[in-house]
């Protein structure tokens, strides 16, 4: 069985930020990563579902030219929009995957503190819509704490070998922190070729 909505809602009836995200230095140093770890410079199309109260998204809209935010909360939803209401690219929605999923393909879908609330049988039909969302040659982020919670199915540690299995994708970086593991998988191109970086660039 999946976390209960009950849970999330009762977390922000109490919180306007219920895991302390805009203060935390552990949250600043994984968000940090995050975007370090991204092969491309900027995207044009991106997705995250699990917004939350909307830091990390206020992150990426830097990155990204065309940002979906979502939250199956609607006051985690009420709150991300609020803190990007001065960046016209980015819009924010409530809505519960994997059974609402918008339409479309997104050059990068970022997955954040968000898949150990789902079962298994819930979980793959996430990974299953997720890399049918994502563009040839584009990015996944994945990102997850370590450390066991009553409420949470898995911990980064034990998703680690799910998403480094997806079919049709490309581990491109695995970060084991003591407190969060972070995998980036690329979808190879149309050519099926799955360029680095530095490719990119030209350097090579």
């Amino acid at each position: 069985m999946n976390t209960p909505n009950a849970y999330f809602e009762q977390l922000y009836t109490d919180s306007h930020d219920p895991w302390s995200v805009t203060e935390q230095w552990y949250a600043q140093r994984k968000y940090d990563h995050t975007l370090a770890a991204l092969p491309q410079r900027r995207y044009r199309t991106a997705f995250e579902p699990g917004c939350s109260v909307g830091v990390l998204t206020g992150r990426l809209a830097e990155r990204c030219d065309s940002l979906l935010a979502t939250d199956r909360v609607a006051a985690a939803a009420e709150l991300t929009a609020a803190r990007t209401r001065h960046l016209p690219h980015v819009r924010v929605s409530q809505l519960t995957v994997p059974e609402e999923w918008p339409d479309g393909r997104f050059e990068l879908i970022v997955l954040s503190e968000l898949l150990y609330y789902f079962d298994d049988l819930t979980l793959r039909e996430v990974l299953t819509r997720t890399v049918a969302s994502l563009e040839p040659g584009g990015t996944l982020v994945s990102v997850h704490w370590n450390h066991p919670a009553p409420e949470h199915h898995r911990t980064g540690r034990t998703l680690a070998p799910v998403l480094s299995a997806i079919p049709g994708l490309t581990l491109l970086t695995d970060c084991r922190d003591p407190d969060f593991t972070l995998h980036v998988l690329g979808r190879p191109d149309g050519g099926g070729r799955m360029l680095s970086t530095a490719a990119r660039e030209g350097l090579l």
